[in-house]
């Protein structure tokens, strides 16, 4: 189907014949749902084992009991196993609760309200902004709208942000104070940076704003399928620019082990840690270093969390495959839209043709299949052409998930005929 040539007699054909195979689905009273990038209930199997691990040995390697108050910092081997996972030496890293995205709206409100490192809180700029690659991660962009701070939308390629975009704008404009970055398998185009996009990203911090931060996302970095991405090291990249400061790291075993009772790590500077720590200790007396000493002892070493994450690409490969196998076999000659293929991750990005994507998200949304709101791929949820679709294929049963793709596949084909006929 190649709606580009073909005649107006026959889109009212297809038409025809689409919307007669939508209202027999209709009449299945589907409930499906391809919203959240969550783990599946085998996922999640796979990490039980925490429950009981400690036996009632609470104490850790260095006699720290963890079930009392203090430790801002963490405990030693949770910062060990955030370093791991962000391969950078363990004196930079910070383990804290289960969730990154805490992390992360702490630091840009440490930014926005008392600046990093001795710099101009971002609050007294005019005009503070965040360059955002889109598409991208609705939860960075609702940080941002939340504060005020305003964004940037900037391209995202197959290796990472335009980059000439984004040197551009922060050339032209000295108030732009950070940009979102999730450099392996990005939310949600699946888009791994290539090693020019982190050495320019590196640096940035040579001609930005002296307070302008690299919000470093790194939810995917073991997160690999059937063979392992090499993320090259924004670290290193900095420290051979003398931009150290420039860039805050972020991971988490969300998508790891138990999703909502993770651990969630920040790694940075000197300069930078001091600055999170100094308003942290108004927040808090110190993270649940129980449940650090539970994950802790539950991997023991690196290798052991490689060969977890091992068993969860055998679940997920499946799923990302049937995904693929329909996109493919329903668009692969056609006009009707392009996607991506993904080595990891938990998200396959989908464009259809200009002007569809909300059109086909209701259309699924009333057949039983409910998928992201348009637009929750770009600031404000406004996607200016309306085509970005982010597919989740992590959390529903492969026969339930190949059902919804099935529906999927029949909406982006009805919506894109109807708006090529004027009917949307």
């Amino acid at each position: 189907m190649r709606i580009d040539s073909a005649r107006s007699d026959q889109l009212q054909e297809w038409e025809s014949e689409l919307s007669a195979q939508y209202q027999r689905i209709c009449q299945h009273e589907l409930s499906l749902d391809l919203t959240r990038g969550k783990p599946s209930a085998d996922q999640l199997h796979l990490s039980d084992g925490l429950d009981g691990i400690l036996n009632g040995d609470y104490r850790a390697a260095d006699g720290t009991d963890t079930r009392n108050y203090g430790g801002l910092e963490g405990l030693q081997c949770a910062r060990e196993l955030g370093a791991d996972i962000l391969q950078v030496p363990t004196e930079e890293v910070m383990a804290a609760g289960n969730s990154s995205l805490t992390l992360m709206y702490h630091a840009v409100l440490t930014g926005y309200l008392f600046g990093f490192a001795g710099n101009t809180p971002w609050r007294e700029m005019k005009s503070p902004k965040f360059l955002c690659p889109v598409p991208g991660y609705d939860r960075h962009f609702s940080i941002c709208e939340q504060l005020g701070i305003g964004m940037v939308n900037v391209p995202m390629t197959a290796t990472g942000p335009d980059m000439d975009a984004v040197e551009e704008q922060i050339r032209g404009d000295s108030e732009i104070i950070g940009i979102w970055c999730v450099p392996k398998f990005s939310n949600p185009t699946g888009v791994t940076y290539d090693k020019e996009t982190v050495d320019r990203l590196a640096q940035l911090g040579q001609f930005a704003n002296p307070g302008f931060r690299i919000f470093w996302d790194n939810a995917y970095a073991i997160h690999d399928l059937e063979h392992q991405v090499n993320l090259p090291g924004i670290r290193e990249a900095t420290h051979e620019n003398d931009t150290g400061d420039s860039v805050l790291q972020f991971a988490s075993t969300s998508k790891v082990t138990h999703a909502g009772a993770g651990l969630a790590f920040v790694s940075a500077s000197e300069a930078n840690l001091a600055s999170l720590k100094k308003q942290m200790q108004a927040m808090t007396i110190g993270p649940d270093k129980v449940n650090q000493l539970r994950h802790s002892r539950f991997f023991g070493e690196f290798t052991l969390l490689r060969e977890h994450m091992q068993k969860h690409a055998q679940i997920l490969n499946p799923k990302f495959e049937c995904v693929q196998s329909q996109l493919e076999k329903a668009f692969a000659d056609t006009d009707l839209g392009t996607w991506e293929e993904p080595k990891g991750g938990y998200f396959v990005s989908f464009n259809t043709r200009p002007g569809c994507a909300a059109a086909v998200i209701q259309l699924a949304a009333d057949a039983g299949v409910k998928l992201t709101p348009a637009g929750a791929t770009f600031p404000y949820g406004k996607d200016p052409e309306d085509r970005n679709i982010r597919i989740a294929p992590s959390f529903p049963p492969l026969e339930e998930l190949d059902t919804a793709m099935s529906v999927f596949v029949l909406c982006v084909k009805l919506a894109s005929v109807r708006k090529q006929l004027g009917m949307l």
